[in-house]
Formats: C-alpha cells, structure tokens, sequence
C-alpha cells in the first residue's frame, strides 16, 4: 500500500471540480490543485489577495515577483485574469459567489467540522487568513490533508482537539489514503488506495468509517 504524494491528492481532488466553477484555493497543499485542472474544464480560480483567474505554478523563468497567491507564493494569471483589492475578494467569499472552497487542515470531526487556523502551540504561530470566511460563505468545503501526522496519529477524529474554524462545515475529505464524504449518517469511503481496505483504513482514522457500496479504487493518472 503506497499512500498518495501531496501532488497526486491536488490531482485528485482537480478531478472533481465542475466547469465552470468559482474556486478558492487555501494556502499550502490546494495551491498545487492548478497545476492538474483538465484540458476539458475552465475553472476561474479565486485568492483572497484579490485575484480571479489563477493559473499553474509558473517555471522558475517566468516567476513575477510581484504576483503571488494567498500562500505568497508564486503565480500566474491567465487570460482574461483580474486584480482587485482584497477587501471585494473578501465580499465575493461572503457573498457566496464561490463554489468550492479548497483547504487544508490540522483535522476534521465526523461531523464536518473544521480545525485550520491554530494548534495552540506557541511555537507554531496561528494563521486565520480567510479559512473563517470561507468555511461559512463558500457554497460547498473540501479539504485536502495527510490521513495521519507525523506521529501517525488519526486527523480525522470523531471531535477536533484544537479550536475551531467552523462547525459542520466540510462535505468530502481527500487524504493520502481515500476519498471520504461527510454525509448526514457518518463518514462515507469513497475511494481508498490500492491494497488498502475498510479495517486498515479505520485503524488510522479516530472516527467510525463506513464503505460506501459503490466504492472504488483510488487511482491517479500522475
């Protein structure tokens, strides 16, 4: 069993936006999801910065110094790309014009709850941004993180342990071991990693699982 790598779960999780789609990407693990997009889709990425129309990661000769998503790091726009001030990025959030809110976390609850913004630790300053907006004003929340930490423990808990960015918030989860939606009955596997099954999967998640009856394997063309 070969969990996935941080730029196969920005693949997958490309997968499934709409075209069409007004997309927010959290700083960190989802500013990779524009570099998998497919050829057949116009998704308008949004940054809380004040940009529509993000692009792919640029090469390192194309870098513009001074564009830059919320993460601060390097961008490009395409055609047809905006500017704005960050405050009517912040009104666009707000007033639900975005479909998809892509993010990271430090967990989430069975319930769909959403841990982002601090650990407590005064060691690892806290970061609210615009995860607080967006967990409450975007039209549907997906989150991108690693199964478990480093210590190999769970991050998909039955109740977060650190301080919340929004309650029942989060719909589908991709992790490094499976796709899992949060639906009103629990916590649906949708998809896990080859060689990977139900009881392997729920010994490194704190939250009860169930299989969903059409499951798949998770497969990545990356």
């Amino acid at each position: 069993m070969t969990p996935l790598s941080r730029p196969q779960m920005a693949w997958r999780a490309a997968q499934d936006l709409s075209d069409g789609a007004y997309v927010n990407l959290g700083i960190g693990l989802p500013t990779l999801v524009a570099d998998h997009i497919p050829a057949d889709r116009e998704i308008v990425f949004h940054s809380e910065n004040g940009i529509l129309g993000l692009g792919r990661a640029p090469a390192p000769n194309e870098v513009d110094p001074d564009l830059i998503n919320a993460g601060k790091g390097a961008a490009s726009l395409l055609p047809g790309g905006a500017f704005f001030h960050h405050n009517d990025a912040f009104l666009m959030i707000r007033g639900g014009h975005i479909d998809v809110a892509l993010m990271g976390a430090f967990e989430v609850s069975e319930q769909g709850d959403l841990a982002n913004w601090t650990t407590e630790d005064p060691n690892f300053p806290p970061g609210v941004g615009g995860a607080m907006d967006l967990a409450v004003g975007a039209k549907e929340v997906r989150i991108l993180l690693e199964h478990t930490t480093r210590n190999g423990e769970p991050r998909i808990r039955k109740r977060c342990r650190y301080p919340l960015t929004a309650e029942r918030c989060v719909t589908r989860i991709y992790t490094s071991l499976a796709v899992v939606d949060v639906t009103p009955e629990g916590l649906l596997v949708r998809e896990m990693v080859e060689g990977m099954d139900l009881d392997g999967l729920q010994g490194l998640t704190e939250a009860p699982l169930k299989l969903a009856n059409d499951w798949q394997p998770l497969k990545v063309s990356l």
